[in-house]
């Protein structure tokens, strides 16, 4: 591993954390039953009052991108993605400390949330997720950035993994929380055990007018309860909370949300101009860039066994179990971890 050294971070230690690494495949090599090896290290708790403002906006394929744009112009590109009910808050400590390495970091707002917009009103309010991976090509073409290491968590995971699987030649590398979440709408319709559908209970309830209805009328306290569900050791304060629940005050949040979970069961269409995308990431493609997948030991959302991804991982990888109540919203609890992981894997490329 990389000397990662923080830059402008007030330390508070979570006493002997453990991180635990493991390698699944090196160089192209596969490994069916990964080998571990742990290190142990101090990661620092996220800071109090941490904000990560959008400074840009730029025309982007389908939206008005609001996003943050950190660090020197000519360093090395990386892109934050953020999923939901977040926002680029989530990265709000990443984005200092990467830059400060010399990067150039941009955190978009995706489709939906803070301040992007759509340019037209006759734009379909689609949430699928080869729609918001396009989002993410677009807005690289318009910023002029050939090539970038992509990272994220949650729908930000899954659009990493997108753009990584059939574009590598725009992704330098790779970063990904929970591991490979490409999926399909054939693959949202198998039934699962009942322990494992009773995670996904908002889907269900986004299904129904009633469920629409009501993320509508309680949309903050619907994302304030999925945080706790999801990070459940996350003792996060109202103010933290609530910097990032401005951002879906956008008039585009609830039909892009409702629209994603339904699109996923197969309840609701996507558009033909995305179908070829679809078809492609259907046959759950192998990704050749260079990846570290994270998972914190706390993660209370729902989530694959990095088991059952490692393979699909097929140029240099490691995994690594964030210990020490790590949550779903792992960037925002464990900043450190995850900026190491970007600076690392983007000197493997």
């Amino acid at each position: 591993m990389s000397n990662f050294v923080p830059a402008n971070l007030t330390r508070r230690s979570f006493g002997s954390v453990a991180l635990a690494i493991t390698a699944a495949g090196v160089l192209g090599e596969k490994v069916a039953e990964a080998s571990q090896a742990t290190t142990r290290m101090d990661l620092p708790t996220a800071a109090t009052g941490a904000i990560l403002e959008a400074n840009k906006s730029i025309e982007a394929g389908d939206l008005l991108v609001s996003y943050a744009d950190l660090g020197p112009a000519t360093g090395s590109p990386v892109l934050l993605l953020h999923g939901w009910p977040y926002d680029i808050n989530s990265f709000a400590q990443v984005a200092p400390l990467l830059a400060d390495r010399g990067h150039r970091v941009i955190v978009p707002f995706l489709r939906g949330y803070g301040g992007t917009r759509f340019l037209s009103s006759e734009t379909k309010r689609n949430g699928q997720q080869a729609a918001i991976a396009v989002d993410t090509i677009k807005l690289m073409d318009a910023l002029g950035i050939n090539q970038a290491t992509i990272a994220g968590f949650d729908w930000g995971a899954r659009t990493a993994d997108i753009v990584a699987a059939l574009w590598p030649e725009r992704c330098r590398a790779l970063v990904s929380v929970s591991g490979y979440l490409i999926g399909s709408q054939s693959a949202g319709r198998m039934p699962l055990p009942p322990s494992a559908e009773l995670q996904w209970w908002y889907q269900y309830y986004f299904a129904t007018d009633r469920g629409q209805e009501g993320y509508k009328k309680y949309t903050s306290d619907f994302a304030k309860l999925i945080w706790h569900l999801a990070s459940p050791s996350w003792d996060f304060d109202d103010q933290t909370f609530e910097r990032s629940a401005a951002a879906f005050v956008n008039p585009d949040h609830i039909e892009i949300v409702i629209h994603n979970y339904r699109w996923r069961l197969g309840l609701a269409p996507g558009e033909d101009r995305f179908d070829e995308y679809e078809a492609e990431l259907a046959k759950a493609p192998d990704i050749s860039v260079p990846t570290i997948t994270l998972e914190g030991d706390a993660n209370g959302a729902p989530h694959p066994d990095p088991k059952a991804y490692a393979l699909k991982f097929q140029a240099k990888y490691e995994h690594r179990l964030i210990a020490g109540g790590i949550g779903h919203n792992l960037p925002q609890q464990a900043p450190e971890a995850f900026a190491r992981a970007v600076a690392d894997v983007d000197g493997w490329a």
